[in-house]
């Protein structure tokens, strides 16, 4: 039995404060800088110079918080040794690998698997191909791009067209930040507090669900998801059950589908799901009676076919998911969606600061790809390296130093630990590909050389389903 850490219910929050309007000097200040900002792009020197987004520019003037910025990875001495885990039956030893990089090979790029790792995935894969009922679950952790569901979104249409569509998967309960969204979902929600893992560590108890968030909230909260179209029949919510827990509902459209106490006697996971009336568009949650602690939803349709889950935390590492998931929280969370894939993929960050890299980040990384591991034996695990990342030097836009390295120690790490991996980084040209996307026309990475656009990311997100598509035809034509 795993031992979870102790709860108490959500402080009811302080009555909100109203936004104070601007007065009219500091409007005009703020008017005359974007303009400044949205001009000087247009002079071939300042080209550089990124203005702000419609998010940002609208919570100023609102008043509201503006957007928290990726996190910087603070150089720590990491914790002390674990004890060593107990055998996991099914759990291979590490193994000890000779083998070519076959992922910068010409033509399709290739997933690096020579233990066969992602055979759990294929199985499933063909599966859905032969329309065999079930559902194909995978989950892709990643940072600042999947917060946006870009990227997975592309993957997700990908296989969804060839292999079925089965929902969409999970999503928050409130947006974390101003730009969190999914591809045809839409959410509003009111009254919740959001506690991300990679923001000042979350919440002290570090439980953050599957999805890297802790929202709290008390009677009167709401959170609606407009559904991509009206054939998902199937809800879940991920909750925490704990001494004096409150209550929710779920509504679809007149229809309450589910009411649910999160009180308990002991703090626990909790997951409740229910069936959607047919036709169902939109899926409502209320808190009903005191205070409540939720994690997400998921929604889902009957298969067969392929749930892929856009699991993205702004500013995350390799140490949030370290040192701020709580593993017996995480591993129970994991395990109930019985993911056929998991995706790992991080990096970007870690890429500002060398001396982490140097120092930590191999130790750091395959703790998190063993912790994975031994969570979840019976499923594939596919590292997937970070895409390039620029910075401007006189002699124009360059890959940052660390990130070769970052994408070398994953693929060794991959490599020794059994693991499947795909690097993104030489798939999508390598060193220097940042100033060639920066140049094109229309421009496939934003002017901070690190978050594709949407053209950008649709580029990656297909370099990626074509690989999977290439090792599932090796492995077809292996069996």
């Amino acid at each position: 039995m795993h031992r979870h850490p102790k709860s108490r219910p959500p402080q009811r929050p302080p009555a909100p404060v109203a936004a104070t309007p601007f007065p009219r000097k500091t409007l005009a200040a703020i008017a005359l800088l974007g303009a400044l900002l949205y001009l000087m792009p247009l002079v071939p020197a300042f080209d550089w110079v990124r203005p702000p987004s419609r998010e940002t520019v609208l919570s100023i003037l609102r008043n509201t918080p503006a957007p928290v910025k990726e996190t910087v990875i603070v150089v720590k001495a990491p914790d002390p040794p674990e004890p060593a885990p107990k055998p996991v039956e099914g759990l291979a030893p590490k193994p000890v690998i000779q083998q070519p990089d076959v992922t910068s090979s010409p033509g399709v790029p290739r997933i690096t698997d020579p233990n066969g790792a992602m055979r759990p995935f294929y199985v499933a894969l063909e599966k859905a191909e032969q329309q065999k009922p079930g559902v194909l679950h995978v989950l892709h952790y990643g940072d600042s791009p999947t917060t946006a569901d870009l990227i997975t979104s592309d993957v997700r249409a990908l296989l969804q067209r060839r292999f079925g569509d089965a929902g969409h998967g999970f999503v928050l309960l409130s947006k974390p930040w101003a730009w969190y969204g999914h591809r045809g979902i839409t959410l509003n929600s009111s009254g919740w507090t959001n506690d991300p893992a990679s923001y000042r560590g979350g919440v002290k108890d570090r439980v953050h669900g599957l999805g890297g968030v802790s929202h709290t909230a008390w009677a009167g909260a709401t959170s609606t998801v407009k559904l991509p179209d009206a054939a998902h029949t199937r809800v879940e919510v991920h909750y925490w059950k704990q001494p004096g827990g409150g209550e929710f509902r779920v509504e679809a459209g007149t229809q309450t589908v589910m009411t649910v106490s999160t009180a308990a006697e002991k703090a626990a996971p909790g997951f409740e799901s229910a069936a959607l009336p047919p036709g169902a568009e939109s899926v409502k949650l209320m808190v009903t009676r005191g205070g409540v602690r939720l994690f997400g939803w998921t929604f889902e349709k009957p298969g067969p076919g392929v749930v892929y889950s856009s699991i993205g935390l702004n500013g995350a590492s390799v140490q949030t998911l370290v040192h701020h998931f709580e593993p017996n929280q995480w591993a129970e969370a994991l395990r109930h969606e019985q993911p056929q894939l998991v995706v790992i993929n991080y990096g970007s960050n870690e890429a500002e600061n060398s001396d982490y890299v140097d120092r930590y980040y191999s130790a750091e990384f395959r703790k998190l790809v063993e912790r994975v591991r031994s969570f979840l034996p019976d499923s594939a695990i596919l590292v997937m390296s970070p895409m390039d990342r620029g910075k401007r030097t006189a002699e124009g836009i360059v890959t940052v130093p660390a990130l070769p390295r970052i994408v070398e120690i994953q693929k060794q790490t991959a490599l020794e630990t059994g693991v499947a991996f795909f690097n993104t980084y030489a798939a999508m040209g390598g060193n220097g590909t940042m100033a060639e996307w920066y140049a094109a026309k229309p421009r496939l990475v934003e002017g901070d050389y690190l978050h594709p656009t949407p053209g950008g990311a649709a580029k990656v997100g297909g370099l990626l389903e074509a690989a999977i598509l290439e090792g599932f035809g090796r492995w077809k034509a292996g069996k």
